[in-house]
């Protein structure tokens, strides 16, 4: 049996689902599960112990992306997200199920759906992907155990800056990315002097793509004694993280990786309920999640009493 699971958007999105890939697989040990994934995201899920094959969802070549996923043999789809051009490719695939959340005119192209109102944030967005393996099987085991992607430790990084021994901190601001609430630069300036603090640790701050103001901001701010560090693939972004004892950032791709990893986290999310972590916790343990609300009752010293509680 030929399995397909697509999330075709962005990083932390895909990250969401990795629960549903898990059991999914732990489920059907047999079968073959395929994943159809963005671009930004291919080599990641390639990387990923209970995905067999990936896929690339090429949203500017359609017949492209229909041919690959034809090719499969796909018998089964899931899709936690959805759109109509991902509809059409799952039905001109011949795909007998085809299960979706019924949101969107898009529902219509598939034949097994899920009344979900994620906006509502009933639950976080991994649970809501978990449910839709219910349409398969109401008896599935849906309890997952972090890390939900594990790599090699290379220490690339560490050697490379001859860091030793030392704990290293990323702060990655993340201004450019898609995050609803965030603290200033000025914010995490005051966050990076309290690890300073700390015995034997490094701060890196890292950043995207899109953050290059903010970048070019903090080289002028910055403490000497920080690096300064923007990954040339999400790869090299995701091995870093991996041999970092702390990811301090908004709410956004990064901290879905580092969640991935089961490392310490610290998150600042926006104070609606859609951009909380009641919708995007990670999937790190409990007590690795340290999330903040960006509201009026936010308060600075609350974080640095974390930092100091994680590194001591």
């Amino acid at each position: 049996m030929n399995i397909l699971i697509t999330r075709h958007d962005k990083i932390g999105d895909f990250i969401t689902t990795l629960p549903l890939f898990f059991t999914i697989k732990r489920h059907y040990p047999q079968a073959k599960v395929f994943a159809l994934v963005s671009k930004v995201n291919f080599e990641l899920a390639e990387q990923v112990d209970f995905i067999d094959e990936v896929i690339l969802y090429d949203t500017n070549h359609f017949l492209q992306t229909l041919n690959a996923v034809k090719k499969a043999n796909i018998e089964i789809s899931i899709s936690a997200f959805i759109d109509t051009q991902l509809g059409w490719i799952l039905l001109l695939s011949r795909i007998k199920t085809r299960i979706a959340p019924a949101t969107k005119l898009a529902q219509v192209l598939f034949n097994k759906t899920l009344k979900q109102r994620r906006s509502q944030v009933e639950k976080t967005e991994v649970l809501y992907n978990l449910d839709l393996a219910k349409i398969l099987d109401k008896d599935i085991n849906l309890i997952f155990k972090p890390p939900l992607l594990t790599l090699t430790k290379n220490n690339h990084f560490r050697n490379k800056h001859q860091l030793g021994n030392k704990k290293i901190v990323l702060f990655h601001p993340g201004y450019g990315g898609s995050s609803d609430g965030n603290l200033t630069l000025e914010n995490y300036i005051e966050l990076a002097n309290t690890v300073r603090e700390q015995n034997n640790t490094q701060v890196v701050w890292t950043f995207g793509p899109d953050d290059l103001n903010t970048k070019n901001q903090l080289q002028v701010l910055n403490s000497k004694e920080d690096l300064i560090y923007q990954p040339p693939t999400l790869l090299d972004f995701c091995h870093l993280i991996n041999d970092s004892e702390l990811l301090i950032s908004t709410s956004t791709g990064p901290m879905h990786l580092a969640g991935a990893l089961n490392i310490e986290t610290i998150s600042f999310f926006g104070d609606s309920l859609f951009a909380s972590p009641k919708r995007w916790a990670t999937v790190n343990d409990l007590n690795k999640q340290h999330n903040f609300i960006f509201d009026t009752h936010f308060k600075l010293v609350d974080a640095v009493y974390v930092i100091r509680e994680v590194l001591c």
